[in-house]
């Protein structure tokens, strides 16, 4: 879900997204590639998002960039509501005296 939300804004590339993720949490998720890579390729796999490599121009070498599809968002907006409600009812359990 958080790698779907990161992708809906704009595309990016693997290390982006795992310097966004850690800075946006303040460093509750600080995933490491051989976490992020998989789940890539299984997103990818599912058509949830597409990659394409960027252009090597200067010293920079060529990136993956990782786009969120249509059907990912579909995804991503199902899977949050899912999310919503289960951190409603945990609440609910949380604050019962």
């Amino acid at each position: 879900m958080l790698v779907l939300k990161l992708l809906s804004g704009e595309t990016k590339y693997g290390y982006q997204i795992i310097q966004e993720m850690k800075e946006k949490s303040e460093d509750v998720f600080a995933l490491k590639d051989g976490t992020l890579y998989p789940i890539l390729y299984r997103l990818e796999d599912d058509e949830m998002v597409v990659s394409e490599w960027s252009e090597a121009e200067g010293k920079q070498v060529p990136r993956k960039y990782y786009r969120i599809t249509d059907k990912g968002l579909e995804a991503l907006a199902h899977i949050y509501s899912v999310w919503k409600n289960i951190a409603n009812g945990v609440e609910q359990i949380m604050e019962d005296k």
